[in-house]
């Protein structure tokens, strides 16, 4: 099934063309028909006799925007300029910075800001350490880690060119928490060296935001680090989507006049996110879940099963269900992909009355919407352009917020079901089968979930404020 043109494929392109005549409608004729999308046109110039205008298109890919501007080269009478990719432009230079929040415009601000100043406030913090909180940035940064092993969908692309998803992880965490995260990329994927630099800088931060570590070893570094630090280690790939997922399913369930503990569950996908999010959902008292990867149901029969997975088969499918994906999916209430792929239409259609389709693959889902509407009463995706996405950002911006308020020691998992239940929420009346989760842009998500995480760290004997 066709993809839809996206934002993430914008280019603008810059073309003269003849001021009267069909120019403009050619070109807007000439976008459409190849299959993009026409989301600006700005005249830039005028003359009598020709006009300059910046055109921008939305694609489907790279190779698809380079077919459209191919195809606006062609019309008679247009001569094609500079073309700009939208989303490159976007991170010339990076997407964060340092600023200081103190003008140096003297002596005197040079003196207190640093030397000699700045030894007294050098001399409190060695005296009493508990003052780097109130005395530095410490208290309200995050270091987003990564060893550039497991980005986006994208694989093992190494520290260099993971480099942009934790610039923008940090720009995220500025614009819905007004918390300094910076990106912290290792040329390492050795997980005991990994778990040693961390614990090394973690000095200088309030929390540890691990990200995009490849599964099996994220689970470890996590736990070793949750062992070995006093501040709050969260790896968002697996809680901020079982988060996410769990307030989703919990709309879903009310909608339909069911509760969790009424709904089965299948995960495709056994990587970080899979397995957090059937743990998680275990936790909240689901009724029952099966998890799958490529070679099928994770079952306690398979003699091909890491210790993760082997976990994973003891604790979940109650109903001993063994074979394909496909298999899991006949009578299932919920799908949800983490892992990609395309699941056959026909296992769609074999799923429960009023079934659940979370299909979180990116930028294809699992089964695409069109596709899922036909049977399901709720869709959901990884993707923004269409309604219902489960996006990380509800989750994690608030969770670290409510932690570093309460100077948390760590985030439990009260803490966590706590941030799925206000992100729930949040939907309140304007719950509907294309409204199950709030926007990522809806003010309230953040200061809600910072408000109940805070809360249960206090209830569950963390807070240490």
């Amino acid at each position: 099934m066709a993809t839809a043109p996206s934002v993430s494929y914008s280019m603008t392109v810059r073309l003269e063309v003849p001021a009267s005549g069909t120019a403009v409608s050619q070109l807007t004729a000439a976008v459409e028909s190849h299959g993009g999308s026409v989301t600006g046109l700005d005249v830039t110039a005028s003359g009598h006799e020709k006009l300059r205008i910046d055109v921008t298109i939305a694609a489907t890919s790279t190779a698809h925007a380079d077919e459209i501007v191919e195809r606006l080269r062609d019309i008679e009478g247009v001569v094609l300029g500079k073309v700009s990719d939208r989303t490159f432009l976007m991170h010339l230079g990076g997407k964060i910075e340092m600023a200081s929040k103190h003008p140096i415009r003297n002596r005197d601000d040079l003196s207190m800001i640093y030397t000699p100043g700045v030894a007294r406030v050098c001399m409190a913090i060695a005296e009493n350490p508990e003052d780097a909180r109130r005395l530095t940035i410490k208290r309200n940064t995050v270091a987003v880690v990564t060893d550039g092993s497991a980005v986006l969908g994208l694989g093992n692309i190494g520290p260099m060119a993971a480099m942009p998803v934790m610039e923008g992880k940090a720009a995220l965490f500025k614009r819905f928490a007004d918390i300094d995260a910076w990106p912290i990329c290792l040329d390492t994927q050795d997980t005991d060296e990994i778990v040693a630099i961390v614990k090394a800088i973690a000095p200088g931060f309030a929390g540890i935001n691990l990200e995009d570590i490849s599964a099996p070893r994220c689970f470890e570094i996590e736990r070793k680090l949750q062992e070995r630090l006093d501040i709050p280690v969260f790896h968002d790939d697996q809680h901020g989507t079982a988060i996410v997922t769990l307030a989703a399913l919990r709309n879903a369930a009310k909608l339909t006049g069911r509760t969790l503990g009424d709904l089965r569950a299948v995960i495709s996908g056994a990587g970080a996110a899979g397995v957090a999010i059937a743990k998680f959902l275990l936790s909240a008292g689901i009724g029952d879940v099966c998890v799958a990867d490529r070679k099928g149901i994770v079952s306690s029969d398979r003699e091909d099963l890491t210790d993760v997975k082997r976990e994973i088969a003891g604790l979940t499918n109650k109903a001993g269900l063994t074979g394909s994906l496909e298999t899991a999916l006949a009578g299932a209430d919920v799908f949800i992909g983490v892992s990609g792929g395309t699941v056959p239409e026909a296992a769609v259609a074999a799923m429960a009355k009023d079934a659940f389709v979370f299909a979180m693959a990116n930028p294809n889902p699992e089964v695409h919407p069109d596709v899922a509407h036909k049977y399901a009463a709720v869709v959901a995706t990884g993707r923004s352009d269409y309604p219902n996405q489960i996006n990380n950002v509800l989750a994690f911006p608030g969770i670290f917020a409510g932690a570093l308020q309460v100077r948390a020691s760590q985030i439990t998992e009260g803490m966590k079901i706590a941030a799925a239940d206000a992100i729930a929420g949040v939907v309140g009346d304007e719950l509907s089968a294309d409204c199950v989760i709030p926007s990522p842009f809806d003010d309230r998500v953040a200061p809600a979930v910072a408000a109940a995480v805070a809360a249960a760290a206090r209830a569950e004997g963390v807070a240490r404020r």
